[in-house]
């Protein structure tokens, strides 16, 4: 399974259980029980190739992370919305926003790069191209907003390198045989 497709499955089931209100860990048990895995497969290309337990561990801490940080993702998504009440966003785009938002912030093995771009192109399958520009722009100003600028304020505050110290001493002339 590629890590594209271990993503849209924790985007499906952080839809779902924000949707249904089921906890985390429940929703991820029934999901990945063989039998509803299985039937899954009918469903589409992402289930036909059961998740290894790297995937799994990716898909666990998504959709835990996603769900424990729920409140604070949805209030970046507000902050960054701009123009928009975070009601009229779709619960798809949502949960693609709070999935890429989550691994920004808090899966510091996954590039935000890879985060970002795979969280539009996912995007792409589920929403029209107006609300993909619309994702994109939410997920750049909040690049910009919150990473970028904790980046630049990290930076800023680290002390600079000291000056070597100039002890007067000569450097050693290099003796030549003539």
């Amino acid at each position: 399974m590629t890590r594209t497709a271990a993503r849209e499955i924790a985007i499906q089931l952080g839809f779902s259980v924000a949707a249904t209100g089921q906890q985390p860990e429940e929703a991820l048990w029934a999901f990945f029980e063989p039998e509803h895995y299985a039937a899954m497969a009918e469903e589409g290309d992402v289930y036909s190739e059961a998740p290894s337990a790297k995937d799994m561990d990716f898909i666990r801490r998504s959709v835990i992370g996603v769900m424990a940080h729920r409140e604070e993702l949805d209030g970046y998504i507000g902050k960054y919305a701009k123009g928009w009440r975070t009601e009229r966003i779709s619960r798809s785009a949502a949960a693609v926003l709070r999935q890429a938002m989550f691994e920004v912030l808090y899966m510091p093995d996954v590039p935000d790069a890879s985060a970002i771009n795979e969280a539009i192109d996912l995007a792409k399958g589920y929403e029209d191209r107006a609300v993909v520009s619309f994702i994109n722009g939410i997920l750049g100003g909040f690049y910009r907003g919150e990473v970028e600028k904790q980046q630049s304020q990290e930076a800023a505050s680290q002390p600079d390198e000291p000056l070597p110290e100039n002890d007067d001493t000569p450097p050693e002339a290099e003796c030549v045989d003539e």
